[in-house]
């Protein structure tokens, strides 16, 4: 694999696609559900390790696929940049449907409100084409969650546990995740959340990103 380009530009000169290890992350939005105080982006950077992942255009279908180009190259292909990928819903299970029928294995990283965002229940159609989610739990109670991650969707942190409840119906491979170093954020109450919503769990740790 070490041929593989780390990061992977279009046309345009931005980057669609980066590798972190032996995983390909895609970077298809830069609009997001939430202002969490702890994301660079929301503190005007758009740097992670090596890539510059500001978007002068969000990517369309093909000039996403043509930066995978083979999804079996890598372990899994990721639905992550500095934007929420589920607010371009269609077009992530266009790719996904995509990925999935070239032997590659999904993974989609959110903040779980995609059901609240897209105003009906998303589960049923990630059915089959996601292999794993990863939701940002981020905090034990609607207060600390609210301090962090500023909503802008009224009932988001409610909206995020039954989406949390109910992706394992759906999606074969479910963790919850918070991270450790902010402030009031209850690492192991957030873990026992996860088991409670059926989810795995995975502590990250404050500013290490990927």
């Amino acid at each position: 694999m070490s041929s593989i380009p780390a990061s992977i530009r279009s046309e345009a000169g931005q980057t669609v696609a980066y590798r972190i290890d032996d995983r390909l992350y895609l970077n298809i939005t830069d609009r997001c559900t939430l202002a969490c105080t702890f994301c660079p982006k929301t503190q005007g950077s758009f740097g992670l390790h090596e890539y510059d992942l500001a978007l002068d255009h969000r990517p369309e279908f093909d000039e996403i696929v043509a930066a995978i180009d083979d999804p079996t190259a890598y372990t899994e292909v990721v639905f992550c940049g500095y934007g929420e990928p589920t607010l371009r819903l269609d077009l992530l299970l266009e790719v996904a449907r995509w990925i999935k029928a070239r032997g590659g294995r999904v993974r989609v990283n959110t903040d779980g409100l995609a059901s609240l965002a897209n105003k009906r229940d998303v589960l049923p159609e990630m059915a089959g084409l996601v292999d794993a989610i990863s939701v940002s739990l981020n905090a034990q109670s609607p207060n600390v969650y609210n301090h962090h991650c500023q909503p802008a969707l009224p009932g988001a942190y409610q909206a995020m546990l039954a989406f949390l409840q109910q992706a394992p119906r759906y999606i074969p491979e479910v963790t919850a995740t918070a991270i450790d170093g902010l402030e009031e954020v209850d690492i192991a109450a957030c873990e026992r959340l996860a088991r409670m919503c059926g989810a795995k769990f995975r502590r990250r740790v404050l500013d290490v990103v990927g």
